[in-house]
C-alpha cells in the first residue's frame, strides 16, 4: 500500500548514512511529515524519553535506522557498550511504536547477523544456524534481538513490524575516518590523498582476490520505502546489489574514478579477510525491486560528495 505523502513519518537515525539517504528518499517522494530528532533531542536509550516522544507525536510508520556502530576495533574495545545501547535502542522504539498503535515499523539490521561461516550467496534463513564472527558478535547479537523482536510482536500482537538486512552500503554521508571506515571510502580516501600529494603508489593489504557486494546507500533507500509499501511477513529481507566485486577491480575502479595516475602494489604478506561475501536476495527480487545505481556510477557519486565535504583538509 503506498505511503500517504501527508503520513507522520519517524526516521530513528537520521542524521546517519542509512537514516540521512531514507530522509532524502521520502522527500523525494513528496513526503512532508517527517518526525526528526536527533540524539540531544531525544534520546533513545531512555526509555521514558521515547515513550513521551511517541505519546505526543503519534507517528504512523517508523524506520529505525538508529544504531551504535563501528569497526572490529570499536566492538573489541566496548563490548558492553555495543551489545546494551543498541538493546536499548530497538526495545525502546519497537514497544513504544507497540504501544501507541504504529500502522507498521520497519528495522534495519545488517549482514553481520549471518554465522561466520555462512553458505554463500547467504540466504535468509540462514540465521542462527552456526556461530557469528566473534569480532562483531556483540553487535550482531543485539541485531538478531531486534529481528526476532520484531516477529514476536507479530505472533503474539498481530503488529506490522518487519525487518531488512543490508549488504555493505556505500556513499552520501559514509564514514572517511583514516582508522576506522570500511574498505570502500578507506580506498576512495587514500587514492585521493595520494593523488593530492603526488605520491607515485598506493600500497593495498592482502592480495585483492576476496569477493566482496556492495549497494548504494541511495538503493538501499529506494528498498526501505518497497518493503514498507509492500511487505508485511515474519521473515527478514536481505538488500543487496547481488553482484560481487573483487578487492582488486573495487581498488582499480576506485583508482580511475578518483584519477590516481601513480601505481597500486598489493602487500600479500597481509591477511586477506574472508574469501568471499554475498547476501541472496532472490527473496526481494522475487517481489519486484532490484536496484538501480552501479558501482561505477556510485562512486562517481561518493566521490564527488567526499570532494565537496571533505576535499579541503
Amino acid at each position: 500500500m503506498p505511503i500517504a505523502t501527508s503520513a507522520k513519518i519517524f526516521v530513528a537515525g537520521h542524521c546517519g548514512l542509512v537514516g540521512s539517504a531514507v530522509v532524502r528518499k521520502l522527500h523525494q517522494l513528496g513526503c512532508t511529515n517527517l518526525l526528526l530528532r536527533t540524539h540531544s533531542d531525544l534520546d533513545l536509550t531512555n526509555q521514558s524519553a521515547v515513550e513521551s516522544f511517541f505519546a505526543d507525536e503519534k507517528p504512523q510508520y517508523v524506520i529505525l535506522a538508529a544504531a551504535k556502530v563501528g569497526g572490529i576495533h570499536a566492538n573489541n574495545t566496548y563490548p558492553a557498550d555495543f551489545i546494551t545501547i543498541n538493546l536499548q535502542i530497538q526495545t525502546n522504539v519497537i514497544v513504544s511504536s507497540f504501544n501507541h498503535k504504529v500502522q507498521k515499523l520497519l528495522f534495519l539490521g545488517s549482514s553481520c547477523i549471518y554465522p561466520k561461516f555462512a553458505p554463500q550467496p547467504i540466504p535468509e534463513n540462514a540465521l542462527l544456524t552456526a556461530p557469528l564472527e566473534p569480532t562483531n558478535e556483540w553487535y550482531a547479537i543485539a541485531k538478531i534481538a531486534g529481528i526476532k523482536m520484531c516477529q514476536a510482536y507479530r505472533l503474539q500482537h498481530n503488529f506490522d513490524a518487519i525487518s531488512a538486512m543490508p549488504t555493505n552500503l556505500y556513499g552520501t554521508n559514509d564514514n572517511f575516518h583514516p582508522e576506522n571506515s570500511h574498505v570502500l571510502p578507506a580506498l576512495l580516501r587514500r587514492f585521493h590523498e595520494a593523488k593530492v600529494n603526488n605520491l607515485d603508489k598506493v600500497v593495498v593489504w592482502g592480495t585483492g582476490s576476496p569477493l566482496r557486494e556492495f549497494l548504494h546507500v541511495d538503493d538501499l533507500a529506494d528498498a526501505v520505502v518497497f518493503l514498507l509499501e509492500n511487505y508485511s511477513d515474519l521473515e527478514h529481507v536481505n538488500v543487496g546489489s547481488g553482484k560481487e566485486v573483487s578487492i582488486k577491480e573495487l581498488a582499480e575502479l576506485v583508482k580511475e574514478v578518483v584519477g590516481f595516475k601513480g601505481e597500486l602494489i598489493w602487500d600479500s604478506t597481509k591477511p586477506d579477510g574472508t574469501p568471499r561475501k554475498l547476501m541472496d536476495t532472490s527473496k526481494l527480487v522475487g517481489l519486484g525491486w532490484t536496484p538501480k545505481i552501479s558501482l561505477r556510477d556510485g562512486l562517481v557519486d561518493t566521490y564527488k560528495w567526499y570532494l565537496e565535504n571533505y576535499g579541503k583538509q
